[in-house]
């Protein structure tokens, strides 16, 4: 990718975007039969242009798309929507939001018409919290991939917000309220990327696969381990990590949609990485899927 794509993408970041009790299920999930336990996925994002490129982590992400089984719903945790508050998209159908600048055209002609689900957008709101909202679609943190998972646009997608001002610890708790619906069917993806420093990218090496500075080397290395471990202490205390994790993650919206995915995890889980690479110097595209038996 061109230096000048990157600038106008972090121009354009998403710093500009601006209870019931857990078994108190509504209609939605009601009217549902109990299905097998569904994974979670965590995938690395990237650069929008993953979207229409062709690499190896797009193939990847279509090879586990043929691997998972077909979701009745999938709810979607982006680094792209940040939010006061939390608030659950019930858009329907939700708008394809091409959130980025600097870009060929034919990555904003992309449209991925998706249905959405506004009766799964009122059940997860009752069990969160927050606000329902009408005017958010599906911006490139969830289309990006899931149209590489579900090429037809036939499973009907909603997403929810970070809270931008609350701490990692808040959205691990916040998860876990979501735990049921893996067992009626619905996928929930967080979207992001672990380590996310675009002020400091090497724009000479962007396609460089593998390439990482000494600090990215270091928290690559040691958040593979602690996910590894189902350490999910040690990732909620990113900050306590010292100066490589202050250059990781010098902005947390990237990380917290890992930081959702594993607190949907329940002590049978185990968690495969994939993509799990250094680009650029200071990022990297580390995924995960999170289950029994993957």
């Amino acid at each position: 990718m061109k230096r000048k794509d990157f600038v106008k993408w972090l121009a354009l970041s998403p710093f500009l975007f601006a209870m019931q009790p857990l078994s108190k299920l509504g209609n939605w999930s009601d009217s549902l039969d109990n299905s097998a336990k569904m994974p979670v996925l965590f995938l690395g994002h990237g650069s929008p242009m993953n979207a229409i490129e062709e690499n190896q982590f797009v193939r990847n992400f279509r090879d586990l798309g043929k691997k998972l089984p077909k979701p009745k719903a999938i709810l979607c945790v982006s680094a792209h929507w940040l939010t006061q508050g939390t608030k659950i998209m019930a858009s329907d159908p939700p708008k394809t939001i091409h959130d980025f600048g600097g870009f060929p055209q034919a990555l904003f002609d992309v449209q991925y018409p998706a249905p959405g689900d506004q009766q799964l957008a009122r059940e997860v709101r009752d069990m969160v919290g927050g606000d329902l909202d009408h005017s958010w679609g599906l911006d490139h943190g969830s289309w990006s991939v899931i149209k590489h998972l579900y090429p037809k646009a036939d499973v009907p997608v909603i997403q929810m917000s970070i809270d931008y001002n609350k701490p990692a610890s808040y959205h691990f708790e916040l998860a876990k309220k979501l735990q049921q619906l893996r067992h009626k069917g619905v996928l929930i993806i967080g979207s992001g990327n672990i380590i996310h420093n675009l002020r400091q990218v090497n724009f000479s090496k962007i396609n460089t696969i593998g390439y990482g500075y000494d600090w990215a080397k270091e928290v690559h290395a040691k958040t593979g381990q602690y996910l590894k471990d189902q350490n999910y202490q040690a990732l909620i205390d990113y900050k306590k990590g010292g100066k490589a994790f202050e250059l990781a993650v010098p902005t947390p919206d990237h990380y917290f949609p890992m930081i959702y995915s594993i607190g949907l995890a329940d002590k049978n889980d185990q968690i495969r990485l994939f993509n799990d690479e250094l680009l650029g110097g200071s990022l990297n595209m580390t995924s995960f899927i999170l289950g029994e038996g993957i």
